[in-house]
């Protein structure tokens, strides 16, 4: 597997660690933030249902499915940028050898 120099590794770190804090965020005003303001946001309706109601029955569950999957293409987007290749980890894996 073909080393990454510190400095490298770093920003590589920093990045996936800015997203992961992002997509709590994300998660954490979708699961609690609606509870909390659940009164003032019961006159939305999404659905037929007041948006909090939603929120806490299907939405809460739907976002984080959707977050799910945007990690997944944030974090090889950011994998193919620093060049790291599954398919080379994957072969490693499964102890074979690369020729570089």
């Amino acid at each position: 597997m073909k080393k990454i120099d510190k400095a490298t590794a770093d920003r590589y770190s920093r990045e996936k660690n800015r997203y992961t804090v992002l997509y709590l965020i994300v998660w954490f005003a979708a699961s609690f933030g609606v509870v909390l303001f659940a009164e003032s946001l019961s006159t939305v309706t999404l659905n037929g249902f007041p948006f909090h109601y939603f929120m806490g029955a299907q939405g809460a569950i739907l976002i984080f499915i959707i977050l799910l999957f945007v990690n997944a293409k944030v974090s090889d987007q950011i994998d193919k940028k620093y060049g790291i290749d599954e398919s080379k980890n994957e072969q490693i894996s499964y102890g074979k050898t690369l020729d570089h």
